[in-house]
């Protein structure tokens, strides 16, 4: 049999039912690939992946990210659950990246070779609050008004893990976690271009800063501006999520955020990231100056001058 697509009733996503993503032959894969094209977003209700078969999964649309300096490690857990079992404080590194991670982002944008992918799944979830919230880049880009559009064409923007804590008040220092690294800040345009469906949208989201050729003021002001049209209904979906529960999406052309809950509560969730195209998702870095250092790469990997953090693994959603 093969997987039942059924779209929502918005911009994005579909719900992939009759298919155990543990035992997917290549007909079925087939099928999960056209819509994750189609649609940007699946969701695949009970599967309760395994580590490994999650990674499996992930790596059917690529190469892992890694995400901390252990190669074996390609499936994270991102919770606030501390090694003793209690909820973490609102003092601590990982509480506040956890709840930066509630405003509108992109992974990896803040660095040099953007992300592909990102799998999510639940492995405990708190009573009420904790949905994952996605929205459509492409649909945001198509409702843009032309003049917008002429305005937005040759822009780009630098992306910074650095400055969107920033932004939140919160302090960081190279070597706090990924993303605090001396790669420098990746300049991206605002309008990308899909590889595989050719379709363009926004490429925004709380990481980006510093549009050149633009006042900071006249930088930060447009790209609220254009992030706030784009998170709007019909273009947004949040998951009410079940344990058990797997989420995909494209981060070329789909923005995330987490949503509150009650952080006395405990959430548990799985993360696997895959790894862009070095031929589509690669650029340029400059010197970021709220980092240690400046150490030009085209790569992701931990190395002498950005190692792996000493800080426990910084949140996602």
């Amino acid at each position: 049999m093969q997987p039942t697509v059924t779209p929502l009733d918005l911009t994005l996503g579909a719900t992939l039912t009759d298919v155990d993503l543990s035992a997917l032959d290549d007909q079925s894969w087939r099928v999960v690939e056209d819509a994750f094209h189609q649609y940007g977003l699946l969701v695949f209700p009970g599967q309760h992946l395994t580590d490994d078969g999650q990674v499996a999964f992930a790596e059917r649309f690529g190469p892992i990210e890694y995400l901390t300096g252990n190669k074996k490690a390609k499936a994270v857990p991102i919770s606030n659950k501390r090694a003793d079992g209690n909820a973490m404080g609102s003092d601590e590194f990982r509480y506040k990246t956890l709840r930066g991670n509630e405003g509108w982002h992109t992974d990896s944008s803040y660095m040099p070779l953007a992300s592909k992918a990102s799998a999510l799944s639940a492995l405990q979830v708190p009573s009420a609050g904790g949905e994952t919230e996605y929205a459509d880049m492409r649909a945001a880009y198509d409702a843009l008004e032309p003049a917008m559009r002429e305005r937005i064409a040759d822009l780009s923007a630098y992306h910074s893990l650095y400055h969107s804590q920033a932004k939140i008040g919160v302090t960081t220092k190279t070597g706090d976690g990924y993303g605090y690294h001396t790669k420098g800040a990746p300049l991206r345009p605002l309008v990308k271009t899909h590889p595989i469906t050719g379709r363009k949208s926004l490429f925004i989201g709380r990481h980006a800063y510093g549009i050149p050729g633009l006042s900071e003021a006249e930088s930060e002001q447009l790209l609220e501006e254009l992030l706030t049209f784009a998170c709007q209904h019909p273009r947004t979906y949040a998951h009410q999520w079940q344990v058990g529960d797997l989420v995909i999406w494209d981060n070329r052309c789909v923005l995330h955020r987490a949503c509150p809950y009650d952080y006395a509560e405990i959430r548990v969730m799985r993360h696997t990231r895959v790894a862009g195209d070095p031929t589509t998702e690669l650029v340029e870095t400059a010197p970021d100056e709220l980092a240690a250092d400046y150490v030009p790469t085209g790569s992701n990997a931990f190395d002498e001058h950005s190692p792996a953090p000493t800080a426990p693994l910084p949140g996602n959603v």
